[in-house]
């Protein structure tokens, strides 16, 4: 595999992109597949610029000629390394995958940029991963014991490892046999000699969707991507979402076929895909990403009313249930804040005047049309508690003679193991405030959060089943669908497996 760009490079950086504050949840990682696409490089770029906000620490491509794998990985956004026709010209065949990443499992630096890609027996072996591995070091330290070298720090090599000791005779089956031993949350795109492979986790906590795209002389490629948004940007068709459990294996003659090696348990995929991490015009469990959020608004207004004058949202991701919101109350929608979209990482600054300074230059008090009124802010999350301090006072600065703060998602109380790279749970406000302290501490004046059956019925639920919800939503319940060995084995220095109270991680 030929190693482009700036591989040559390797650092151990911290986060550039993340907002200053570190005040809200992200997304670990966003990943596209293209195979028998007659530019699949140029595909894969365009649908990763469309998966951008899923993670902007870094990217990478790798693709398939029908020879030899070849690799271009870089830190920063997909625009940095690929917006020119001579780095896909640099990426050649039929076949590629592609990633961008936020940090959660293994840090920063490029030896951690994905596709991840390794020489095994049976040929190369390209893999991008979205989600999080939750016994990644418990396998990780087995396999180092047992000769196993490891060149980052991902949990994603652990799968290549996996695979490379597996004694099964084919690809896949060696895939599946090393996912048998894998805990967590996975959607994965691997690429082989003999053509491409699509498997989501048994609980499809992360997302993972299928499209087809025609080529020039009416052939058909087949895509993969985190979200449906990926396949408009390149003109592809969305055929239907890849299913919790099934993997999908697609040959250079067009084959498809679909397995589903590790049993059919009732489906978790991650509610905050609904509330934030997905881009409201995609779609998520069957359902439009907008319409859902602008339901949790409605449902929002029904719990939590509010005598106001304005609703105004938190750009850019409180908009959609803000307008619910405004709907359901009849009070006007407003864009009492205007957010800047041209705040990178050049003004981002170490020391604390820096980082006071920067809600400042992300949003701006529409002074004019706040001044003297009362208002209700509305906004998809509260995590550390710290941005949601400086826009409240912001709003009191600008004249607001009230101001009300209204959240569509429960209190984020619980850290995440699934590829969401949240805050240790010391440091998240619900997790050490009930309400009214939290309402105290951000100065609003009244403060209130949709419930998590509201929040259920908003998506299209009848409300949440305590003894199988119908979702993933551990980082607001502590409700954890699978084991935690890795937390288990480092939580006070004890072996008990599986991890027994998650509700205290």
């Amino acid at each position: 595999m030929a190693l482009t760009g700036s591989d040559q490079f390797d650092g151990n950086l911290t986060h550039p992109f993340l907002d200053e504050d570190g005040d809200k949840l992200r997304e670990e990682c966003g990943v596209f597949g293209a195979i028998n696409a007659e530019k699949a490089s140029a595909a894969t770029a365009l649908g990763l610029h469309a998966l951008q906000h899923r993670g902007q620490e870094a990217a990478g491509i790798t693709s398939f000629d029908g020879k030899d794998f070849i690799s271009r990985r870089g830190l920063g956004h997909v625009a940095e390394n690929f917006s020119s026709q001579e780095a896909i010209d640099e990426l050649p065949g039929n076949m590629a995958a592609g990633h961008v990443r936020y940090s959660t499992t293994g840090g920063a630096g490029l030896r951690n940029v994905q596709p991840l890609y390794a020489e095994l027996a049976s040929g190369g072996f390209a893999i991008a991963h979205n989600g999080n591995i939750s016994n990644a070091l418990a396998l990780r330290k087995d396999l180092v014991g047992k000769g196993s070298i490891f060149q980052s720090t991902s949990d994603t090599e652990v799968i290549i490892h996996l695979v490379a000791t597996s004694r099964y005779p084919t690809v896949a089956d060696r895939l599946i046999d090393a996912l048998r031993l894998v805990e967590g949350a996975y959607a994965l795109i691997v690429m082989t000699p003999t053509g491409m492979i699509a498997c989501r986790d048994p609980l499809g906590i992360r997302p993972l969707v299928m499209g087809k795209m025609t080529n020039s002389d009416g052939s058909e490629s087949v895509l993969f991507a985190s979200e449906s948004v990926a396949f408009d940007v390149v003109g592809a068709e969305m055929i239907r979402e890849v299913e919790p459990g099934e993997m999908l294996t697609v040959g250079f003659d067009g084959h498809v076929e679909s397995m589903r090696p590790f049993g059919s348990p009732a489906p978790r995929p991650c509610i905050f895909e609904h509330v934030y991490f997905s881009r409201p015009d995609s779609i998520f469990a069957g359902q439009s990403v907008y319409e859902a959020r602008k339901a949790i608004g409605r449902e929002l207004a029904i719990e939590a009313p509010c005598d106001v004058d304005l609703i105004v949202p938190v750009p850019d991701s409180g908009v959609p249930a803000a307008i619910g919101y405004a709907q359901e109350s009849g009070v006007p929608f407003e864009l009492g804040i205007i957010r800047s979209h041209y705040v990178g990482r050049t003004f981002i600054q170490p020391g604390d005047g820096a980082r006071d300074s920067s809600v400042k230059r992300k949003h701006n008090a529409n002074r004019g049309l706040v001044e003297g009124k009362r208002i209700v802010l509305i906004d998809d999350s509260i995590v550390r508690g710290t941005t949601s301090l400086k826009i409240v006072q912001m709003m009191r600065d600008a004249g607001a003679s009230e101001v009300h703060f209204r959240v569509a998602s429960p209190p984020t109380a619980h850290s995440c193991f699934y590829g969401v790279d949240t805050p240790e749970r010391s440091k998240l406000l619900a997790a050490r405030m009930d309400l009214e302290p939290m309402r105290e501490f951000i100065k609003a004046d009244s403060l209130a959060f949709i419930s998590i059956d509201g929040l259920y019925r908003a998506v299209g639920a009848k409300g949440r089943d305590s003894k199988c919800p119908q979702f993933c939503d551990a980082c607001f319940t502590g409700d954890y669908p699978t084991s935690l060995t890795d937390l288990a084995k480092t939580k006070e220095g004890s072996d008990e497996l599986p991890f027994a109270d998650p509700k205290a991680a």
